[in-house]
Order: structure tokens, then C-alpha cells, then sequence
């Protein structure tokens, strides 16, 4: 009869041991699919944030061009600016000349002595 309580005991631990090994099963399932949810939101996070920076970056590069496109227009306007300003001032110049020739020929004569001058030095 010796034998008969030391075999109880070892039974009654191999029951317990199952049943615990049972909710310790469940736990790691529930780990298991508690991660999969985490990294399935973290992927749904993550294609968020891409299509956020993807459209942010499609506004900033609309409007980078709309600032060049704006930009190239008043470059272009200065240049006509110039242009006219230039063809203006020839103009002024030619007539000039026609009306006192002597004058424009003494003021060539005068600014070459000068320039002669300067380069000696």
C-alpha cells in the first residue's frame, strides 16, 4: 500500500500539468495573434504615412512649379524691360548724334583720350 499514495500524487500532478499546459497553449495563441494584429496595423500605419508624405509631396511639387512657371514669367518680363530700355536709350543716341554730330564726334574723340590715358597707368 506504500505504493498506492506515492501514485496518487503523481497522477494528480500529471492532471494539473495538462490543464495548465492547455491555458498556457490558449495564451501563446492569443500572443501569437495579438502580434499579428500589432504588425498588421503597424503595415496599415506605415502605407498611411506613405500615401500622406506621397501626397504632400505631390503639393509641394505643384507648387514648386507654379513658383517657377511665376518666377520665369517676371524673368522674362525684366528682360523685355531691358530690352525696350536698351533699344530706347539707342534710339536717344542715334538721334542725338544726327542732331549735333560735332558734339558726338568731339565727346568719341574725348572718351578715347580718356580711355588712353587710363590704360597707360
Amino acid at each position: 500500500m506504500a505504493n498506492t499514495p506515492d501514485l496518487a500524487p503523481t497522477s494528480a500532478t500529471n492532471s494539473p500539468a495538462k490543464s495548465t499546459r492547455n491555458p498556457t497553449t490558449n495564451r501563446d495563441q492569443q500572443l501569437e495573434e495579438q502580434i499579428s494584429k500589432l504588425q498588421a496595423d503597424l503595415k496599415d500605419i506605415a502605407a498611411s504615412i506613405a500615401k500622406l508624405s506621397s501626397d504632400k509631396i505631390s503639393e509641394a511639387r505643384d507648387a514648386a512649379s507654379g513658383e517657377v512657371r511665376h518666377l520665369r514669367r517676371q524673368g522674362q518680363h525684366l528682360v523685355d524691360d531691358v530690352q525696350s530700355q536698351a533699344g530706347e536709350m539707342e534710339q536717344q543716341l542715334k538721334d542725338t548724334i544726327r542732331e549735333k554730330p560735332l558734339t558726338a564726334v568731339a565727346s568719341a574723340v574725348g572718351i578715347g583720350f580718356l580711355l588712353a590715358l587710363m590704360s597707360r597707368r
